[in-house]
């Protein structure tokens, strides 16, 4: 049921945010994310704040939209009351859990409360995540109609064998029929990808990237399956009864994703994540990378303005409680000290292919440049025109790339 919430501050029960954040937000893109805590049965490696019908304990997925648009309503008074210029969101991201396990009204409704609330700019992206066996051609065409642009199917594997793996219900045969239903609707369409399950092998993962790459998205995401502790994955793992994937074998999976999605002509734009073009780039997860203003809707939702990083209450029966009481549902906060503002700000301008000027970066920052050439860890030609740009070594050792670069 998603691992444990940070530590913080305790949040006001009013949610009214301080001064500081107001700072500088006409500059800053704002975006809402609307989570969706429902799954039709858990997934064994997942470690989201998600919740199957037996673990709601009292809350109610036919309630939800409801109890969510009184939180986007209360948003809109509070970011006023904080002194937040009006903004209309850039973004709007259903993710999950399954949003698609909910009525298509029913999605069609949060949106609508968060266009009566801030309005939808011009070109507005609004995403949903989706299984491929949540949605049929008439859910998608009434999403499009309602003002959905985008949705992002999670294929994870063309393979049967390695889906089983990882307890994925949907049949992968189905998968080009759901991406076809979204083009037909005239919706942008994003496939999800993971890669190193236990008992994969390449040929099984490149399998995977060709079908995903013959499907024609506009957009792919390629992501290492991360083993979270208390998942039953890890229990598995623990107990011998599958075998891990090791660090040598994840980085050629990740070479071979990069080497046939540039062949396909997809370009890298974050670490797992391909576009065939700009356009196509999911601007509402840039705004993460970018340290844009978010709202996050929802149980275990977080958020993000002017440097204050705020979090829901997890369980969606203590939510309901919160909202139903007229509270806010935030569980704790933190308004983030410059110290931290800059080292997140070149944690995740690295991981972007735009990456981070050099001249923004500390003396020994600086220094460490000419050796991340030298080591072949950033592209030279992008250091000659004064920016940092991981290479596809650098990306599989990004993290070791951000330490060099804050050197003190």
């Amino acid at each position: 049921m998603g691992s444990a919430l940070p530590l913080g501050d305790p949040a006001p029960r009013d949610g009214l945010l301080p001064e500081s954040a107001a700072a500088g937000a006409a500059g800053r893109d704002f975006g809402v994310y609307l989570h969706v805590p429902f799954c039709r049965v858990r997934c064994g490696y997942c470690d989201f704040n998600t919740y199957t019908a037996t673990e709601l304990r009292g809350a109610s997925q036919h309630d939800y939209a409801g109890q969510a648009i009184t939180e986007v309503e209360a948003a809109g008074r509070i970011l006023d009351a904080s002194g937040m210029p009006a903004r209309e969101a850039a973004t709007v991201f259903f993710g999950g859990g399954t949003p698609t396990l909910l009525p298509a009204d029913d999605l069609i409704r949060m949106l609508d409360s968060v266009r009566s609330t801030w309005g939808l700019a011009a070109g507005a992206e609004v995403t949903t995540e989706a299984n491929p066996d949540s949605v049929d051609a008439a859910y998608l065409a009434r999403l499009a109609a309602a003002g959905f642009t985008r949705v992002s199917f999670g294929m994870q594997s063309a393979v049967p064998r390695v889906l089983a793996t990882l307890e994925r219900t949907h049949d992968p045969e189905k998968v080009p029929l759901v991406v076809q239903w979204a083009r037909d609707a005239g919706l942008d369409v994003s496939v999800d990808l993971i890669y190193g399950t236990p008992g994969e092998t390449l040929a099984d993962w490149r399998a995977s990237l060709e079908q995903a790459i013959g499907l024609a998205p506009t957009h792919i995401s390629a992501y290492s399956l991360i083993v979270e502790e208390g998942t039953k994955l890890a229990r598995q793992i623990k107990r011998g009864e599958l075998v891990p994937v090791d660090e040598d074998q994840q980085a050629e999976f990740y070479e071979l994703a990069d080497e046939l999605l540039a062949d396909a002509g997809y370009g890298w734009y974050e670490v797992s994540n391909w576009a065939t073009d700009e356009a196509h780039r999911s601007r509402h997860n840039l705004a993460y990378w970018t340290s844009q203003d978010w709202w996050g809707v929802g149980p275990g939702a977080h958020s993000h303005v002017g440097g204050v990083r705020w979090w829901n209450v997890k369980h969606p029966s203590a939510y309901a409680d919160r909202i139903l009481a007229g509270d806010s549902p935030a569980a704790g906060r933190e308004t983030l000290d410059a110290a931290t503002r800059e080292v997140e700000r070149v944690l995740l301008l690295t991981r972007i292919r735009e990456g981070i000027p050099i001249a923004s970066l500390s003396v020994p920052g600086r220094h460490e440049v000419a050796g991340l050439i030298a080591d072949g860890l950033i592209d030279a030609k992008a250091a000659l025109s004064g920016s940092i740009e991981l290479t596809r070594r650098g990306r599989l050792l990004a993290d070791a790339v951000v330490r060099r670069l804050l050197t003190d």
